[in-house]
């Protein structure tokens, strides 16, 4: 149903739904100016927070640091986090020693690796024609840095968003592939999204891993390339999930599965076509993400200009909020991000992986939601990734099979989550602190019950 609020702009609504029952209705919520916020945002202005009982204020933070202290130090009840930081604190690798969990996906892919004019202008020197290349890999930046060494040139700096971010192992997946190593070749550094642009443009960093809208910004204003975007290095990746401290979810569980409610419902008017113009003009408003709105309408609109003063080019799926089952937070998503915290040397203690991945991940929050919203949802947590090169069915999926999006590497990778340590073995370029072998007994001794599942389930497919 969809009405119209005092203020004359858009609102959906359920209906009544009875609030007496919540532990907390007023919630301050926490997000960091992207595109892939949209969730929130949607909830918020259309009403939908407000059908679940919900008073929900959103509070811009200027750094996934500031999103990690206020929700564990409780100055947030929950937020918009990176898909890896409820693993990081359920490994106990975090500042602050207290375990977050994800209730839900927030959308899948909408980040991309850009590099300023001045390198892009080397690597067209270097090898032109492999700059015109989609999904362009890093072969000729690899030329590049041995040159440089050779010539004792300082290493090139790039930067990501946080050291536990999508982005981090994004920007190392990709220059690994080609030879580099991340640790020794180039220097990583942390910048926050919205300070990434004029970062690049003072010349202080040589390229950046971040979402959208900032690569778009870059572009536009002319002072960057887009090389890579996140859905060409993995279709359909993970991104950002709903996070809140365990404790509260424990304390709060009526109103957590009402915030879900609420969001998934965000999610789906969200990836209806015909509502990304609104949803441009939503985000665009100085208290969300404050740029342009032709910044946003862009991507929003499945689009995207690689480089300055050429036309924008097709690109579906860049940014998939619900579509399949976009909002569901995969367990085996859960222990991929595992996975890349031992490939980099961020986890020094061997872990049962499987274990780590059903205390982050909590996707019966998804399935509840969905059985009373009408929608088909997965019924295994955990799924191989990079089997599937175009759309596919997942049969094990209630009340029906569930169609599902693309997801192999452009590196031709193949991840199985029942032998996550035969996947780091796989890797020429890594840095891990645990050997493989203690990885292995570890993970060995004590098979999940999901991995089990899995192993019966196969591949997932119809």
């Amino acid at each position: 149903m969809v009405d119209s609020s005092a203020g004359g702009r858009t609102r959906l609504s359920l209906g009544k739904r009875p609030g007496d029952e919540l532990e907390q209705r007023e919630l301050t919520l926490g997000f960091v100016p992207l595109t892939d916020c949209a969730p929130l945002v949607v909830a918020r202005e259309l009403g939908l927070f407000a059908d679940e009982h919900l008073d929900v204020t959103l509070s811009r933070e200027p750094s996934w640091a500031n999103i990690r202290d206020k929700v564990m130090m409780g100055a947030l009840d929950g937020a918009q986090m990176l898909a890896g930081m409820p693993v990081a604190s359920q490994l106990g690798i975090t500042a602050v020693r207290r375990p977050l969990i994800a209730a839900l996906s927030l959308g899948l892919s909408g980040n991309a690796i850009t590099v300023s004019r001045r390198l892009f202008a080397r690597l067209r020197e270097q090898d032109e024609a492999a700059l015109a290349r989609r999904p362009c890999t890093a072969d000729s930046l690899c030329a590049l840095i041995d040159a440089d060494r050779q010539a004792g040139r300082p290493p090139l700096t790039f930067a990501v968003v946080y050291p536990v971010s999508s982005h981090n192992y994004e920007l190392r997946y990709w220059l690994a592939a080609a030879g580099i190593d991340p640790d020794r070749d180039v220097r990583i550094v942390v910048i926050p999204p919205p300070q990434m642009v004029a970062r690049l443009r003072a010349g202080e960093i040589d390229g950046f891993c971040v979402g959208e809208p900032w690569n778009s910004v870059a572009v536009q204003g002319g002072h960057g390339h887009i090389l890579m975007t996140s859905d060409q290095l993995w279709r359909h990746k993970p991104e950002k999930v709903l996070g809140v401290t365990q404790e509260w979810a424990e304390r709060h569980p009526l109103t957590l599965r009402a915030l879900v409610r609420a969001l998934m419902r965000a999610g789906q008017w969200l990836d209806d076509p015909a509502h990304r113009e609104q949803a441009a003009r939503l985000l665009a408003r100085s208290e969300y993400i404050g740029v342009k709105e032709a910044s946003l309408r862009l991507p929003l609109g499945e689009q995207l200009v690689y480089d300055p003063g050429t036309p924008a080019v097709a690109h579906p799926d860049f940014n998939v909020f619900q579509r399949h089952a976009a909002m569901f937070p995969w367990r085996s998503h859960a222990l991929w991000f595992i996975t890349q915290l031992y490939r980099w040397g961020q986890v020094d203690t061997a872990h049962d992986m499987a274990a780590v991945a059903a205390a982050a991940y909590r996707p019966e929050y998804y399935r509840e939601a969905a059985e009373a919203l009408g929608w088909t949802y997965p019924r295994i947590d955990y799924k191989p990734e990079g089997l599937h090169a175009g759309d596919w069915q997942l049969a094990q999926a209630m009340p029906e099979p569930l169609s599902m999006g693309a997801d192999v590497f452009f590196d031709g990778g193949r991840f199985d989550p029942h032998d996550p340590v035969g996947y780091l073995e796989s890797f020429a370029v890594a840095a891990p602190r645990v050997t493989l072998e203690t990885l292995r007994h570890m993970n060995q001794s004590r098979p999940s019950s999901a991995a089990h599942a899995l192993g019966k389930a196969g591949d997932g497919t119809s």
